[in-house]
């Protein structure tokens, strides 16, 4: 009992079940929604679709790319109010230009980009003005969270997870059920800015105020060292989605468009228990290990997420494999049930790349732009050369197979690199 109680006490071990809270909610969100949308038929599916890949792009260049290096310089300097100043101000200043400029790039060409987006129609030109004048929110709620992070709120940031997911399904169904599909694209711009009212008091209260936030408190070489970040998030917001259409357009014409359907239904199977890790990432270790001074600081962080979170994940990925059947049905549709053969090779990556991704977070948490670019590019190279080679010889089971040799050799890289901080 004894074991149990000092177990349940490790601030991790509490942190991974709050966050399994939240994953979970999460995933019966997207469940749920994604029934909702399916009520839509296979078009308006496809439409929200398309909306749901555009946003990718949206949330990389609406917060600039800075996520990451709000999170590192906020956990960094939490002591510092001079220096925590100049990050707050430095980074708001920052993104409300970028979103005004953003703002105004959606906005004004709305029809450019409602052709370029929903294949040739103008119809949905008004998601683009919406969008355009929500941007602060939408980009607001974001940097709320980055600083939250920082500050080290895990649990607040979570909570607001939790929240935010359930207010944004409910919100979903009632756009949906009153406006169809022009509802469900409502929905996802919607969604996120309700993320930016929740994060308010909770950083209000962080801070003891927003006298933080001051244009005077504007620092050029803190926005300098943020740019760093921004180049880091853009080149793979750039370069990945890249290569994943060349991969899917690779996949239909060596086994069909089916293929590529069943190679779609594992990332998305994927992605929702990837959120497990990921998440972790995000709001523990990389403000942890940006705040380690010392190589056994960041070796005790390290260890900590592999003594935690990898066995979890692990265990985690062994019953979808003895559930993989049930989970396609519950998740997709019997229709996909060819994907079986998938599984193995995808669950054997993911547990590879979510033990390199923790190492990976370091770069971040140091600044490591040029060791971060050059693996980057290793490893879309060895994604592109492998997957290539695999689905010509086995089909979209080839691109999963890819997907393990990728992160595999990713993992070997990772740990190679950084062995001195490691052992």
């Amino acid at each position: 009992m004894s074991i149990l109680k000092k177990i349940s006490k490790n601030p991790v071990v509490r942190l991974t079940s709050l966050n399994g809270v939240s994953v979970i909610t999460r995933i019966m969100g997207g469940f749920i929604s994604g029934k909702m949308i399916a009520f839509l038929g296979p078009a308006g599916m496809a439409i929200v679709g398309n909306l749901r890949n555009a946003l990718v792009f949206v949330d990389t260049f609406a917060t600039l790319g800075m996520q990451n290096g709000i999170i590192k310089y906020t956990a960094q300097y939490t002591d510092d109010k001079d220096q925590l100043k100049a990050v707050v101000s430095t980074v708001f200043t920052a993104i409300i230009t970028g979103v005004v400029i953003l703002g105004l790039i959606l906005g004004l060409p709305a029809q450019f980009w409602s052709s370029l987006v929903f294949n040739g129609s103008t119809s949905y030109a008004w998601v683009f003005i919406v969008l355009g004048c929500v941007l602060p929110f939408y980009a607001g709620g974001m940097v709320l969270v980055g600083l939250l992070n920082g500050l080290g709120k895990y649990n607040r940031v979570i909570y607001i997870n939790i929240i935010g997911n359930i207010l944004g399904v409910i919100v979903s169904a009632v756009l949906i059920f009153s406006f169809k599909t022009e509802g469900a694209l409502a929905g996802l711009i919607i969604t996120p800015v309700l993320v930016f009212f929740l994060s308010v008091y909770p950083l209000h209260k962080a801070l003891g105020g927003f006298s933080f936030f001051k244009p005077t408190y504007f620092s050029e070489p803190m926005f300098k060292n943020l740019c760093s970040y921004s180049l880091m998030s853009l080149f793979t917001a750039l370069l990945g989605p890249a290569i994943f259409i060349i991969l899917r357009n690779h996949i239909i014409q060596v086994a069909g468009i089916n293929a590529l359907g069943y190679w779609e239904g594992i990332n998305r199977i994927s992605s929702f228990y990837m959120m497990f890790a990921t998440t972790l990432q995000s709001v523990y270790f990389l403000p942890m290990l940006a705040k380690a001074r010392t190589n056994n600081e960041i070796k005790k962080t390290w260890h900590s997420y592999y003594k935690v979170v990898v066995p979890i994940f692990f265990i985690g990925l062994l019953l979808i494999y003895v559930l993989r059947r049930q989970v396609i049905v519950i998740t997709l549709s019997d229709a996909f049930l060819p994907m079986e053969a998938l599984f193995l090779w995808q669950l054997l990556g993911d547990l590879f790349k979510v033990s390199s991704q923790i190492l990976a977070q370091e770069f971040f948490a140091r600044k490591m732009v040029a060791a971060f670019i050059i693996s980057e590019i290793a490893s879309f190279a060895v994604l592109y050369v492998a997957g290539t080679l695999l689905i010509n010889k086995f089909g979209a089971e080839g691109a999963t197979m890819a997907h393990l040799v990728t992160y595999a050799v990713y993992f070997a890289g990772m740990v190679w690199y950084f062995r001195k901080k490691l052992f």
